[in-house]
Formats: structure tokens, sequence, C-alpha cells
């Protein structure tokens, strides 16, 4: 907290206390609202992988894809990389809040303590590229790798959970095997989350009034469609990204069967194979993942940042 001392007409002394919450606490309640996501919307997630990947048109749509999966493979199978999913958002929204919080702190206006346009999109952008590199990239690779698989049987899979597939993909392809797709997953990220964080701040203060530091919690139903409209714009704009990054994770490199030898090559494959349309692939999909996706976890982070506001900020000057 940081206290500015500013005088009045009078001559007089008034101080005006500046209060934000706290990284780590940004961090606990992001990877909070992460579980309760993961645990919600694995499904859609499993229907949007397969759909990517999907380049015979074996499904007819979102219903067809999660029908044919639940009959041939068990319901069970639309929660197929669960484990490294829950796990990959926990770790990822906790870096993501913290960094954030972070480099939001280190933008600010040394003087006023306001934060420009430019550094909420600046801060948002670079915790995306940070999760995109340090988490997302290898967890994506496990778990599109394991939600590829098709069949009942484990022993006929090739990859038998997360910790196998892990082991197998480095000593097939080396370490460098878990980052396939690191660039259109860097530029995917942060351009998601440059818009997210910016656009939540705008809904927030726009349908709400609310503000960091004002000591107020917003209700779960305003947080969900704070969270839902800013989770909307990313898939739209990030989508040919998505796809490429989902078919160069999906790929194996263990033998000279590559398809792709990196993002613009695919970007120019798929154009050239599928059509302009196959760049947004599972987009749909997409739109009832993530934008769901982000009200469930605003939801969860904003009552417990909400909660240590109201409980530790609220007597503090604004």
């Amino acid at each position: 907290m940081a206290a500015e001392t500013q005088k009045n007409n009078n001559n007089s002394t008034q101080i005006t206390t500046r209060v934000t919450v706290p990284p780590y606490m940004k961090a606990i309640s992001g990877s909070v609202g992460g579980i309760v996501e993961a645990c919600c919307l694995q499904p859609i997630d499993v229907i949007k992988t397969r759909l990517q990947l999907d380049r015979a048109g074996n499904y007819k749509g979102i219903l067809h894809c999660g029908t044919t999966v639940a009959n041939t493979e068990g319901v069970r199978a639309l929660w197929k990389g669960l484990t490294p999913f829950a796990t990959h958002l926990t770790l990822k929204y906790a870096l993501r809040m913290g960094t954030n919080a972070v480099l939001q702190s280190a933008f600010k206006d040394s003087e006023t303590g306001k934060l420009s346009y430019q550094g909420r999109l600046f801060s948002g952008f670079g915790a995306g590229v940070l999760e995109a590199l340090v988490i997302v990239t290898p967890f994506e690779v496990v778990k599109i790798r394991l939600q590829q698989q098709k069949g009942l049987s484990p022993e006929l899979l090739k990859y038998k959970g997360p910790i196998h597939c892990a082991r197998l993909t480095i000593r097939e392809e080396g370490i460098r095997g878990l980052w396939s797709g690191a660039a259109p997953t860097v530029m995917r990220n942060g351009t998601n989350q440059a818009a997210m964080f910016s656009a939540k701040f705008m809904f927030d203060k726009a349908l709400w009034n609310k503000q960091e530091g004002d000591g107020t919690v917003l209700q779960p139903w305003q947080s969900m469609i704070s969270g839902f409209l800013a989770g909307t714009a990313g898939p739209i704009c990030t989508g040919p990204f998505d796809v490429v990054k989902t078919r160069l994770m999906a790929q194996s490199k263990s033998g000279n069967n590559v398809k792709y030898t990196g993002m613009v090559h695919a970007i120019k494959t798929i154009y050239a194979e599928e059509g302009l349309r196959a760049l947004w692939r599972g987009l749909l999909p997409r739109l009832m993942r993530i934008p769901p996706g982000q009200a469930i976890m605003w939801a969860v982070a904003d009552q417990l940042t909400g909660l240590y506001e109201k409980r530790f900020l609220q007597s503090a000057p604004l």
C-alpha cells in the first residue's frame, strides 16, 4: 500500500491511500477458480480437440461428436485428460493472475498510482506469454495427445496416462517435444490475456461500478456476466492460432511422418488443403468452453479477492 500526501487550499495535509490486492492473493483465487472450471467444462474441451483433429469429417457437429465419443468410448471418455487439464489450469491461473498483478504494479504511474490502458494491455500480454511458455504448452501437448486417442481398451492405447505420455514424448522426441506448438500458443495466450484482463476491468467498471480496492464484493452472477463477456472476443480473434497449436501438438515427431513443420507452414497447409474455414474449426465449442470457463473462474476468484478486500482493505481510505 502506497500513501500519497497532497496539500489542499488551506495548506492542510490529506493522506490518500491506494490499496491493491497482493499478487499472491490473486494467484490463489485464480488457481481455485481453475479447479472448478476444469471439472465443469472438460467435456467441451475434449469435443473441441476431437473436432479440430477431424480431417475426415467423422463428426457432424458438437452434439454428434459428444454422443459418438460417449457411445463408443463411454461417458468417462468425455473427461479424458482431466488430470493434466485441471493441474494445468490451476498452475496457469495462479501464474497468470499473479504475473498480471506484478506487471500491473510495475506499469503503474509512480506518482499517481494509475494504470494506463496500454499498461493494462501489456500486463495481460506478458502474463499470457509467460503462462504459455512455462505451463500451457507442455500440459496441452500431454492433454491433446491423450484426448486424440480413440478406443476402449487401455492396453491398445499408445499413452496410458499423463505421466506415461510425458515420459514417452520425451523419450521419442526429446524434451522439446513437450513444447510442440509453442509459437502459436504464445500468440494465442498473449493476445487472449491482453484482451481478457482489459475487458474484465472495463465491464466491471461499466456494469457494476466496481474497482479494485473499493471494498465491495461483486455477486457471483455479476462476476459471471463480466467474465463471460470478457472471454468472448479472444476465441474469435485467435481461432487460427488455436487450430494450428492443436495440430502441431498432436503430431508425433518420433518418425518421419511430420505433416507440419511450424506455425506458418501449418497455416498455409491447412488453408490450401481444407480452406479458410478450417482455421476456425472448433470455434463454436471454444465459445461454449472459454466464455463459460471465464465466467466460472471469475465468479470464484472475485469472491475470494472481494472477501480479502472487504476484510483487510475496507477500512483503508481511498
